[in-house]
């Protein structure tokens, strides 16, 4: 079965599409004010905030939305700025021609305005950062069809149920069946400490890394429970190569959270990259139990084999009927089947390996070995060098497999 999912996904996605959201950052409309404070655009990171909380509300309700890096990439290509201090407000074609670009069925766009409080009595710790009031609009690409405005107003220190209760408006339009009762709507995204979702909205913008990094850690020290932080600050250490302090992290990331499944990934992934195999084959069961796809079969067959356990060849062999092509897979089954004395068969994935990779010297060794039906020989000091050549697999593409899922459970697909 997963074989034949796996094989459908390019002829499926070509055929048709899933309704996906676009959740573009909202506009300081302070900015269109001649009047405003030089300061007003202290305060931009709260429109990547608002969409950023509608993003993850809708994605966690079973939506598709595009990433940042999508919707960065898309700006890019249009020749619009991502700058949120410098870039004016979108016209209505740059919002129509950005969900174009993402082939977005649904574009969900607006603007805020912070208007300072009146000083208190006394001044002091209470003293409000003043009221928020938020718009939004969604256009329906499909229907060519534009929602009417709808909007909150409060306080800034009270974002977290302003962005929820907005994410709950923007559900009843955009899956009326996904949204919950309305004195549900607060579920829809775990409240934040201001100040830790400022830090970490701070972090997204900086183009620094130190400051970046800064600001993530700054978030995840104000809020012990937000989870966002911790899944950025994991990726820089992951890509410092320091393993543990990566995967300390990622074990942050709570299971509820939308990036809780990549997080749970790159936990693997740390794990086995700092010696602890267990660790990682427990973390990876957990994600191939929900996202079974080829890497992730990989990776874990990968944590097995150097526990020297034999469901490793099962798992590879399932990495390989995901993508047969794939020379990694290949090569990890050839490799497992070696191990195992299972010379002819480990020979036909390393002649497989070959196609995919003809300079591979190593794969290119083992199939000699297997011709000559010769296994691992610990007296021999240049066997040494054939322990622990497993291959793991960096990427992660839930995305695509959460799109061929909503693809094969809609009824209007015509899959067999």
């Amino acid at each position: 079965m997963r074989g034949f999912v796996f094989l459908l996904l390019a002829s499926t996605l070509c055929a048709a599409s899933t309704d996906s959201c676009a959740v573009l950052p909202f506009f300081n409309a302070a900015k269109n004010d001649s009047s405003a404070s030089p300061t007003a655009s202290n305060v931009d990171w709260l429109g990547l905030s608002i969409a950023e909380t509608l993003r993850d509300a809708l994605e966690l309700r079973g939506l598709l939305t595009l990433g940042r890096d999508d919707l960065q990439e898309a700006f890019r290509r249009l020749d619009l700025s991502t700058n949120l201090s410098t870039r004016p407000q979108l016209t209505e074609a740059s919002i129509l021609k950005i969900g174009e670009e993402l082939d977005a069925e649904q574009v969900i766009y607006g603007q805020f305005q912070v208007l300072p409080a009146p000083p208190a009595a006394g001044g002091g710790a209470d003293q409000s950062r003043g009221s928020l009031r938020i718009s939004a609009r969604i256009i329906n690409r499909k229907r060519l069809h534009e929602s009417p405005a709808f909007s909150e107003t409060g306080a800034i220190e009270d974002l977290s149920t302003l962005e929820a209760h907005l994410a709950w408006q923007a559900l009843r339009i955009v899956a009326p069946d996904l949204a919950p009762p309305e004195s549900d709507y607060k579920s829809l995204r775990p409240p934040t400490r201001l100040d830790a979702e400022e830090n970490y909205i701070r972090g997204l913008m900086a183009s620094d890394p130190p400051q970046r990094e800064k600001f993530f850690l700054q978030a995840s020290r104000l809020d012990a429970r937000f989870s966002h932080p911790n899944f950025e600050l994991g990726q820089i250490y992951y890509q410092r190569k320091d393993y543990k302090q990566a995967a300390q992290f990622f074990a942050k990331v709570a299971p509820d959270e939308i990036e809780s499944h990549h997080a749970a990934f790159l936990l693997g992934l740390s794990l086995f990259q700092a010696g602890d195999f267990a660790g990682a084959q427990k973390a990876l069961e957990g994600v191939a139990a929900a996202v079974p796809l080829s890497e992730v079969y990989n990776n874990l067959g990968a944590a097995e084999s150097r526990r020297n356990l034999p469901q490793a060849v099962d798992n590879f062999r399932k990495a390989v009927e995901g993508d047969m092509s794939d020379p990694v897979y290949q090569f990890n089954l050839g490799y497992a089947l070696w191990k195992k004395g299972d010379f002819s068969a480990a020979a036909d994935h390393f002649r497989t390996a070959l196609e995919g990779d003809p300079e591979d010297m190593v794969a290119t060794t083992l199939l000699g070995k297997c011709l000559k039906k010769q296994g691992f020989k610990s007296s021999d000091p240049n066997d040494a060098r054939l322990v622990g050549l497993e291959r793991i697999k960096t990427s992660f593409e839930e995305r695509a497999y959460r799109q061929l899922k909503s693809l094969l459970a809609s009824p209007d697909s015509t899959h067999p």
